[in-house]
C-alpha cells in the first residue's frame, strides 16, 4: 500500500497471522497475550510498518558478539524527505543477567542470540514513518538495535569459559553496530537522537557521551532515556536489592571499564548502573522520560519476587493498593523525584515525569501519540520530546501524585 507521494516509501503490510516467523526458520505460536496486548498487536499489524533484521556477521570477527556468540543485530528503516541525514538508534529493552545461571537462562532466547530473533519487527511509536503517529521523526532513519548482551551493552571479558561458551561483550557489541551505521551514511548525520527502553533506556544515558563523540562535529545531537531511571531504593523488606544486583552485574560482564570513568573513578561500578550518580556529568542533552511510579521498578526493586504475597494485587495494578500500601508507593516516588532533583537542573535536560503505572511509553502508540494520549501540561510525550530535540521550547514538568492524572492508560497484568 503506497500513499502515492514519492518521498513517502511504500510500507509493508502484513495480517494478524497466528505465527511469528523466527530467525532459525521455526515458527512461534502467539499464545497467552492479554486482551489489551492482543487488541494493541492487532492495531499495530493493521497499520504498521515492518522492517527486515540485519545480521551484523562482520562483527564476529571481532568478538562483538550476543551472549551465545552469535552475531549482533538491528532493523534499519531508511530516512526518506528532508530526514534523510538525520538519525535515531533506538535500543531495546530486556532486563539483565546477572550471573551465570541467569545468563544462561538467556542464552538461547532472543535475548542472549540473534538465532532466536524474529527476523521483522513491527516499528511504531517513536520509530513509527507516519507524521500522524510520530511528528517530528517520522522521516529520519531508524534503528532497533537488539539487545542480546545482558548489560546495557556495557560487558567487557575476554576469555570465554568453554563450559558455557557465554560471551560478555556488551561494549563491543555496541561500537560495532554504531560503526557499520556511520558506514551506512550516520557519519553525514546533521542530527541524532539514541534512545532506548528500559534497559535500552539505562543504555542511552550509559553511552550518552560516547554516541554524541562519534557524530560529526556540529551535529545536533541529543539522548532519550525512556523508563530507564532505575533508583537505588531498599526494597519493602529494607534489603538493598537493586545494589546487589546491580553489582553481580558488573561483575559477572565485567563492566567496569565500560561504565562512565566519572562515576567509576569515585564508586564501585555496581552503583553506575544507576543514573543518579552519573547523569549529572552527563555533556550531551539528556531528556529524561519515565514514570514516576514506573511498574518495572515498583515490581522488581521495590517488591521483588518471594516478596509479602499481600503485595501480589497491588504490584500489578495499582488501583488495588490499599490505603497503607499507597503510602508505600508515595515514598517510592518520593524516593525517585529526589533522585531526580539531586541531578540538577540543567537547561538542556528535558523531563516528562508522569504518575501512571506503566514502563516504556516512546515505544507504544497509544502512549507516544495518538488521541487520549497522556499528557503533562498541554503536551504529550511525542510533542514535548520533539519540541525540546529541535529546541522549540524546553520541557520540564512532573506530574502530581497518584491518582490525579486521568490520562493515564490503565494495564493491568496478573
Amino acid at each position: 500500500m503506497c500513499s502515492g507521494d514519492p518521498s513517502v516509501p511504500c510500507r509493508q503490510y502484513l495480517p494478524l497471522a497466528p505465527f511469528i516467523r523466527m530467525a532459525n526458520g521455526s515458527k512461534q505460536l502467539r499464545v497467552w497475550c492479554s486482551a489489551f496486548a492482543c487488541a494493541l498487536l492487532a492495531l499495530v499489524q493493521a497499520d504498521g510498518l515492518f522492517v527486515d533484521i540485519t545480521y551484523l556477521d562482520s562483527a564476529v570477527a571481532k568478538g562483538a558478539v550476543c551472549l551465545d556468540g552469535s552475531a549482533p543485530a538491528y532493523h534499519l528503516a531508511p530516512g526518506f524527505g528532508s530526514g534523510v541525514n538525520s538519525w535515531l538508534v533506538h535500543f531495546e529493552g530486556g532486563g539483565w543477567c546477572n550471573n551465570v545461571t541467569t545468563c544462561l537462562q538467556r542464552m538461547h532466547t532472543r535475548l542472549g542470540s540473534s538465532k532466536e530473533m524474529a527476523k521483522q519487527v513491527a516499528f511504531s511509536g517513536i520509530l513509527s514513518d507516519t507524521p500522524d503517529y510520530n511528528p517530528d521523526f517520522y522521516n529520519w532513519n531508524k534503528v532497533r538495535v537488539r539487545y542480546c548482551d545482558g548489560s546495557s551493552f556495557t560487558g567487557g571479558k575476554e576469555e570465554v569459559d568453554p563450559s558455557t561458551n557465554l560471551h560478555y561483550r556488551g561494549a563491543r557489541v555496541w561500537k560495532a553496530v554504531l560503526e557499520d551505521l556511520l558506514a551506512k551514511g550516520m557519519d553525514r548525520a546533521g542530527s541524532a537522537l539514541m534512545s532506548g527502553c528500559s534497559a535500552g533506556g539505562l543504555t542511552s544515558i550509559l553511552h550518552c557521551d560516547r554516541f554524541h563523540q562519534l557524530l560529526p562535529v556540529g551535529a545536533h545531537v541529543k539522548c532519550l532515556s525512556d523508563a530507564g531511571f532505575f533508583i537505588n531504593v531498599k526494597d519493602i523488606a529494607g534489603e538493598s536489592h537493586a545494589a546487589a544486583f546491580f553489582s553481580d552485574v558488573a561483575t559477572t560482564h565485567g563492566s567496569a571499564k565500560n561504565l562512565p570513568s566519572s562515576c567509576t573513578s569515585m564508586l564501585p561500578a555496581g552503583m553506575c548502573f544507576f543514573p543518579q550518580n552519573e547523569v549529572k556529568q552527563i555533556q550531551t542533552p539528556l531528556f529524561i522520560l519515565n514514570a514516576a511510579y514506573d511498574s518495572w521498578q515498583v515490581r522488581n526493586i521495590l517488591i521483588p519476587g518471594g516478596s509479602d504475597p499481600h503485595w501480589r494485587n497491588c504490584k500489578h495494578d495499582i488501583s488495588q493498593c490499599s490505603a497503607k500500601q499507597l503510602e508505600t508507593l508515595q515514598g517510592f516516588r518520593d524516593h525517585f523525584l529526589e533522585a531526580l532533583e539531586e541531578q540538577g537542573s540543567s537547561s538542556t535536560r528535558g523531563l516528562f515525569i508522569n504518575s501512571c503505572f506503566v514502563h516504556c511509553q516512546s515505544e507504544i502508540q497509544d502512549i507516544w501519540f495518538a488521541p487520549g494520549s497522556p499528557v503533562l501540561g498541554d503536551k504529550k510525550i511525542a510533542n514535548a520530546v520533539g519540541d525540546w530535540f529541535y529546541d522549540r521550547s524546553p520541557f520540564q514538568k512532573v506530574d502530581c501524585p497518584y491518582p490525579c492524572d486521568s490520562t493515564c492508560p490503565v494495564f493491568k497484568t496478573s
